[in-house]
């Protein structure tokens, strides 16, 4: 039986106006490959139990992920504590699987009702040695959520 010949595809690093020299690339999938996304939620499936052993939920899309945790006001700091062991972990995992976490790409919201958000007075979170500004509002996929959204709704049908 003849070994599996990789698809002869290659790579090319560009900086600083200079070129590297071409490698071949044997392992990977193509950048745009239908099975692409498909095959990194495979490839990261595991990622959910980690998640979940800090009592968090998970949601993927393609290399997106987004950690969830439904908590009470008082239990805001207990949460903040959770997301920063929870995202350490997944950092670790992260480095183990070959993959590397962007501390810089993190965002992290409050959801509630205006008076449970004037609540909560944790505006900065640190996690990864990486301070995270609470925002107002953040996109998934493509759509923007503030923190007032279902406040927002309500009017919007009213």
């Amino acid at each position: 039986m003849d070994p599996v010949v990789p698809p002869d595809r290659t790579q090319q690093v560009a900086y600083g106006g200079q070129l590297s020299a071409t490698r071949p690339l044997l392992f990977g999938v193509p950048q745009g490959s239908v099975l692409g996304p498909l095959l990194y939620i495979l490839y990261t499936a595991e990622l959910e139990h980690v998640v979940a052993q800090h009592g968090m939920r998970l949601h993927q899309y393609a290399d997106d992920s987004q950690l969830y945790i439904h908590v009470t006001v008082s239990d805001t700091a207990v949460a903040v504590q959770c997301l920063a062991a929870c995202v350490s972990d997944v950092s670790d995992w992260m480095c183990a699987s070959r993959l590397r976490l962007n501390p810089a790409k993190m965002e992290v919201m409050w959801l509630g009702s205006s008076h449970q958000l004037k609540q909560v007075n944790i505006s900065d979170i640190s996690v990864l040695s990486t301070q995270i500004r609470v925002a107002e509002s953040a996109r998934n996929l493509g759509v923007v959520f503030g923190r007032h959204q279902s406040e927002n709704v309500m009017k919007q049908h009213e």
